[in-house]
């Protein structure tokens, strides 16, 4: 499959796949919410979670300002052996250029099912171009889709980027739906 930009992959989310439509999206390290104030934008709750007070403040700021649907969440998300998640679920989880792989798990649960995740990130490949250097955040090749192994995938992409460079891997797979 080829390369979609980033505002292709969230016009995954209007495809009618959510059975709950009430259940937010969740912005996982969203910084300063680009994404997520997209679809708050087109009538879509998002739930914005990162750690940072000072982006979620901007992002709460926005909010209100517009009276877009969503909250903001500060939660340290890179905590050991905890679901920061809980019980929670969402319609989807989107997230771009973050990796912290002891959370895959906790993302596979948080999404109902038929729900969606669009992910993307940088690949090991990305080392030629600079930032991030650290293999911590880094996808290994074919990594990211074997997270989703059983789930229906909509869009893969690996490869190398231009303007600017950079070496990323995209997914956009939906949650098989329970069994009755």
């Amino acid at each position: 499959m080829s390369y979609k930009s980033h505002e292709a992959l969230l016009e995954h989310l209007g495809l009618p796949t959510k059975p709950d439509p009430s259940l937010p999206v969740l912005d996982l390290a969203c910084g300063t919410g680009r994404s997520g104030l997209k679809l708050a934008y087109r009538n879509i709750p998002v739930v914005f979670a990162d750690r940072s007070a000072a982006a979620l403040d901007g992002i709460r700021q926005h909010l209100s300002d517009n009276t877009l649907p969503g909250r903001v969440w500060q939660v340290d998300l890179e905590q050991t052996d905890v679901n920061p998640f809980g019980v929670q679920v969402f319609s989807a989880v989107i997230c771009f250029r973050y990796l912290h792989r002891p959370l895959f798990p906790a993302i596979l649960q948080a999404v109902e099912p038929g729900g969606l995740v669009i992910y993307e990130t940088f690949t090991t490949e990305n080392l030629r171009f600079g930032r991030p250097g650290n293999p911590d955040f880094l996808l290994h090749t074919g990594e990211l889709i074997t997270w989703f192994k059983g789930w229906e995938v909509l869009h893969y992409y690996e490869g190398v980027q231009h303007e600017p460079e950079r070496a990323i891997a995209q997914l956009v797979a939906r949650k098989p739906m329970l069994s009755s």
